[in-house]
């Protein structure tokens, strides 16, 4: 599986890695190299760590409470009690180093640090009063993103996985409404 990380925030990223949520979920961190490959591929992030067991166990907890506190400012709910204890509990704890050089930013730590960094991005985006939360309007994705975009405005998670999806099939519906009603073979 490929990654998408369209949502503005590493928190709600990671809990992107579970697409179509409602009707055919599919997880995309079926195993600890898949976490190990998401975090190298993840902005900001170290891009060596090593997950063990109970550490991937760990990232898919964050993950869950992540998603369920996100949809939970979605919704205007109060936060999930459970979820917050475990984005909580996470936030506390040791966070990656950085380093600046000539060479640029170099961020290390081991995958527990990365965890908390990402607990601690999901307790600022989940706090901000400002932050436009939005679940994406493609109506099999559930992806949860930080909208900020001109006036709020963004419909789609993002245009490659969502947006030209929903685009297309709009498009197809269009045409094959116009060649029913003039008679024609809609193909």
């Amino acid at each position: 599986m490929d990654f998408a990380y369209v949502s503005g925030d590493p928190a709600l990223d990671l809990a992107g890695t579970v697409v179509s949520r409602r009707d055919m979920p599919v997880d995309g961190l079926a195993a600890p190299p898949d976490l190990e490959r998401w975090v190298a591929e993840c902005d900001g992030l170290p891009d060596r760590v090593t997950a063990d067991l109970a550490t991937f166990e760990s990232a898919l907890s964050l993950r869950e409470a992540a998603y369920q506190l996100a949809l939970d400012r979605v919704l205007g709910r109060p936060f999930d009690p459970g979820g917050l204890k475990i984005v909580n509990d996470m936030a506390a704890r040791p966070v990656p180093s950085i380093r600046l050089s000539d060479a640029g930013l170099r961020v290390s730590g081991d995958l527990a640090a990365v965890l908390s960094h990402i607990a601690r991005s999901a307790v600022v985006v989940l706090a901000d009063p400002d932050a436009h939360l939005k679940e994406c309007g493609r109506a099999t994705c559930t992806r949860i993103y930080l909208d900020r975009s001109r006036g709020a405005r963004r419909t789609w998670c993002g245009m490659d996985e969502c947006g030209n999806r929903v685009k297309a099939a709009a498009y197809r519906a269009r045409r094959r409404a116009s060649a029913a009603g003039e008679g024609g073979d809609p193909a």
